[in-house]
């Protein structure tokens, strides 16, 4: 039985260039080859984005409805984001 099937499929006049450079260039052998590892790719941040959401994100929310109390206001953070932006622009 084959490990692999074939698919046909139909991309943006930009990607497919961006497929065909890639083979050109000797970065890879085959366009096969460079949809396979742009899924890779994929497939690895969808992981890293679900890691990201049970690890840190559903443990802070729970946290945050067991003690209401933790909660930074929506101005106090854009108070934060604007000091610290400030302070990076100077020390540049």
């Amino acid at each position: 039985m084959r490990s692999t099937r074939q698919l046909s499929i139909t991309l943006p006049h930009e990607m497919a260039e961006m497929v065909r450079t890639k083979v050109e260039s000797g970065e890879y052998a085959s366009e096969s080859e460079v949809i396979r590892d742009g899924l890779r790719i994929l497939r690895s941040r969808d992981r890293a984005l679900e890691h990201w959401l049970r690890e840190q994100v559903a443990p802070g929310y729970d946290a945050m409805k067991a003690d209401p109390s933790r909660a930074v206001s929506a101005p106090d953070v854009r108070a934060t984001l604007a000091a610290e932006h400030k302070r990076a622009k100077k020390a540049r």
